[in-house]
């Protein structure tokens, strides 16, 4: 099913996204990767706040590469979200409900989205220039340091998408695979 979304990601809207589904996504996403991500964990276990309010955010597990003069940002293409499995639950657990990458993610993951309503969603790797053209304004919020994986918050609109896990725990790759291969009997 194709459809079209404006974030925040709440629990009620991700109900309605299903493994599958190609998603049209508008709104508010920050960016992070591993080196961010474990700073926000540790952050969040010594007891201090995340520079964002991750209520119902979608995180995009990215590190863009500089914008050139008249662009908003660089490539922006995703990354392999398996980097981001040791931290995942606990950003669920605080109120990110959604994520956006590639590649297949941890059981322990799944169990997290399933418990917390997240929804996996997968970007296509290698399309960072065009994904770039979805992000209509980039500003740099925290992590500074971290350089391409500093959190920024971009507002995006129409970026193309894809439901790889749903909250339900449907996964697309194993539907897929498992599709495929009882075919090929």
């Amino acid at each position: 099913m194709e459809r079209h979304i404006t974030l925040p990601l709440t629990e009620e809207l991700a109900k309605t996204l299903h493994a599958g589904d190609t998603v049209y996504v508008t709104g508010t996403i920050y960016t992070s990767r591993d080196a961010g991500h474990k700073r926000m964990c540790e952050a969040l276990a010594a007891g201090e706040k995340l520079p964002f309010d991750p209520t119902d955010a979608t995180i995009y597990y990215v590190g863009p590469t500089p914008a050139k003069p008249g662009q908003v940002i660089g490539s922006a293409g995703p990354t392999t979200s398996g980097r981001m499995d040791a931290y995942a639950p606990t950003m669920l657990s605080v109120g990110a409900r959604g994520m956006i990458g590639k590649g297949a993610r941890l059981p322990e993951v799944v169990e997290a989205m399933k418990k917390h309503s997240g929804v996996y969603f997968g970007a296509i790797g290698g399309a960072g220039a065009l994904i770039a053209k979805c992000i209509k304004s980039a500003e740099l919020i925290a992590y500074e340091d971290l350089g391409a994986e500093a959190l920024r918050k971009l507002y995006v609109e129409e970026m193309p998408l894809v439901v790889i896990i749903d909250c339900e725990g449907r996964n697309l790759y194993e539907e897929r695979r498992a599709a495929y291969l009882e075919q090929r009997k």
